[in-house]
């Protein structure tokens, strides 16, 4: 098993009536590099979260709970959760 941690930024536009819409994950290679994107699109969007995530790629086996670098606005579950 091959363990790496990977940073991620989600942002969320409207979707139908109330619901949100993912758009496509975009992979950073730091933490920092994360929060700074996730910053920059937070007053664009309804919703951003930055995170990082460690586990087996290969797999596709992550732990439950990643760490949370940044949120911002309207977040769905599990990220909508102080």
């Amino acid at each position: 098993m091959a363990v790496q941690t990977v940073h991620l930024v989600q942002a969320f536009i409207a979707g139908r009536g109330k619901a949100l819409k993912s758009e496509q994950a975009l992979v950073c290679k730091t933490a920092e590099e994360a929060l700074r994107r996730a910053e920059r699109l937070a007053p664009l969007r309804l919703g951003v979260v930055a995170f990082s995530a460690t586990g087996d790629a290969e797999m596709g086996d992550f732990d439950e709970t990643p760490t949370i670098l940044f949120k911002n606005g309207r977040l769905p579950p599990p990220f909508d959760e102080s």
